[in-house]
């Protein structure tokens, strides 16, 4: 295990949090970074930094001091009802610029290695014959996936102009105790046994589970060959919507309420009050294969797709 200080940013965040978990059961020296006191509220008593932006005006000469790795896991993510006259702007920001700032910081002070937590929207919105691969021509779609895809870039170059190495880590979407977005809700209306009208829906996806993202950010901390690579996250499973519900039923012991609505029916209504991409989001394809991040890393997801969506149970949404 690396020795020395790890620099965590959206350490009040989802994954932030789980991050921190396991580094304190392993024993792992981790410096935080909240965006203000409150959200230090639950966390292990460690010394933390304050940074309530995270922009390009941030001086991180303080907190980086000491510090060997960064794991920068803070991000602008999506915004449901974004109100921004210019949405890839306002990602660019934090993203981009931000992203950046800190970087070129942590080579001046000597850090050693970045992670970088990306997205996997980098590589597309949707899967057709082919699962993504990490050296695949990246197409992101979205304000959220293009800044990130830059970020990638932007730290790739300051990476060959320097000594610092450099991790990115591109997650599909991410499940566990607490999980925002379209899991959480998908979760919350199985628990409401409320009718849902996904019962036909054969796509196939890769889901990553809290604990197995975290494992891999983890080893990608200090593993040698993870330097100045790109892996893909993701369960040993893929699994498809319809398969998910009615997993999370049985773990509930209250079976899912699936109506059998033909895909194409629900893209077409959903296209007539502009929600197509909602749809696409639960009933499209969207595969990874993580043999690079098996084969190079020595990897394997500690966690089954059952055993994560039984903690997810047992823990709460």
């Amino acid at each position: 295990m690396i020795a020395g200080n790890i620099l965590l940013t959206g350490a009040s965040g989802f994954l932030g949090r789980a991050i921190m978990r396991a580094a304190s059961l392993h024993g792992i020296s981790i410096r935080p970074v909240f965006r203000n006191e409150d959200a230090i509220a639950g966390a292990p008593a460690l010394s933390v930094v304050i940074q309530p932006a995270l922009n390009s005006d941030v001086d991180w000469a303080a907190a980086l001091a000491d510090v060997n790795v960064v794991i920068h896991a803070a991000a602008r993510v999506h915004v449901m009802d974004e109100t921004s006259a210019d949405p890839l702007a306002e990602f660019r920001k934090i993203n981009v610029d931000g992203t950046l700032n800190l970087a070129k910081q942590a080579i001046i002070a000597g850090v050693r290695r970045f992670v970088f937590i990306s997205s996997i929207g980098v590589n597309g919105s949707e899967t057709t014959d082919q699962p993504f691969r990490s050296t695949d021509v990246p197409v992101p779609v979205g304000p959220y996936a293009i800044s990130k895809f830059e970020a990638e870039k932007g730290l790739q170059l300051l990476a060959e102009q320097s000594s610092m190495e450099l991790v990115i880590i591109r997650p599909p979407l991410v499940y566990g105790p607490g999980a925002p977005g379209n899991f959480g809700r998908l979760v919350s209306a199985v628990q409401n046994e409320r009718w849902l009208p996904l019962g036909a829906v054969h796509n196939r996806r890769t889901l990553v589970a809290l604990d197995n993202l975290v494992s891999l950010i983890l080893l990608c901390t200090h593993h040698p060959a993870a330097a100045n690579e790109v892996f893909l996250a993701g369960d040993a499973e893929d699994i498809s919507t319809t398969d998910l519900l009615l997993r999370l039923g049985i773990i509930m012991g209250r079976p899912a309420r699936l109506l059998p609505v033909p895909v194409k029916l629900m893209e077409f209504c959903a296209g007539v009050f502009g929600r197509r991409s909602m749809v696409n989001k639960v009933c499209g394809n969207l595969q990874l294969d993580i043999t690079k991040t098996r084969d190079l890393l020595g990897w394997a997801p500690p966690v089954s797709v059952n055993e994560g969506l039984r903690r997810v149970v047992r823990l709460g949404v």
